[in-house]
């Protein structure tokens, strides 16, 4: 059985008293479900905040993304053991955003996943195709080849924690999202990617998330599909009363 993980991107938003406001009135929503994992991203400037208000719950927090060196001249980046010495769990790896707007590449995707598990931290690795893509039925080469890139170079036997995220990235912040048929379609093309690039049993046990305009009324409708092992939630995060609907609604 693969345990869900549904989780919160809050991209740039909630300032750390926003964040803690957030934890307080999330908390007792989902203090007795334990169906799923739930995991918030706040902003690198809400993590210590974050990580105080959550500590002793059943919500763990991580980051938005990490460089993949453990120090070094690069201003402004955040690296692996600065996450771990404040107590961050997870971290997402190669958001479409960040390939978009800061030059992320497969590549570098490929070093900040070997740095977390290294690092023992839990990855969600981001893949998706763009809408030109999709449309020039491209969709299961750009997944393959985002998948196989990330995990050249990984042992097998080190890959028990990753965990990939699949967001169309036509999807996401639009309204729009992939039908139940479209998106468990491109977890099986992930799943048999990883099956390939790794193993079989390592590609059954990985979790797969959907990302793209989930919402507490579609959240049910794409969990409960085979490959579809939870959420990554962009917009519907930032209020607590809806993210603690998706996750309860996960379970359906």
């Amino acid at each position: 059985m693969r345990k869900p993980l549904i989780a919160a991107n809050w991209k740039m938003f909630k300032t750390p008293a926003e964040a803690t406001a957030f934890l307080t009135t999330f908390l007792p929503l989902v203090s007795q479900q334990s169906h799923a994992e739930v995991v918030l991203c706040p902003a690198m400037t809400s993590l210590a905040a974050s990580i105080a208000a959550a500590a002793g719950s059943n919500v763990h927090i991580g980051a938005q993304t990490m460089h993949w060196l453990d120090s070094g001249a690069y201003t402004g980046e955040t690296s692996p053991t600065m996450l771990k010495a404040i107590g961050a769990t997870h971290v997402l790896i190669g958001h479409s955003e960040r390939r978009q707007y800061f030059n992320e590449t497969d590549t570098t995707v490929n070093l900040k996943l070997k740095a977390a598990l290294a690092h023992g931290l839990i990855p969600i690795v981001c893949v998706g195709e763009h809408l030109e893509e999709r449309e020039a039925d491209l969709t299961a080469k750009v997944l393959e080849l985002q998948t196989a890139v990330a995990l050249e170079g990984i042992d097998a036997a080190t890959a028990a924690p990753i965990v990939f995220a699949y967001e169309p990235v036509w999807a996401i912040g639009t309204g729009r999202t992939a039908t139940p048929q479209i998106a468990e379609q491109a977890h099986k093309l992930i799943r048999n990617q990883i099956a390939s690039s790794l193993t079989p049993a390592i590609a059954a046990s990985t979790r797969i998330l959907y990302g793209g305009s989930v919402k507490p009324d579609n959240a049910a409708t794409l969990c409960c599909l085979e490959d579809i092992d939870g959420a990554l939630v962009g917009g519907a995060s930032l209020d607590p009363t809806s993210f603690a609907q998706i996750v309860l609604n996960s379970a359906a």
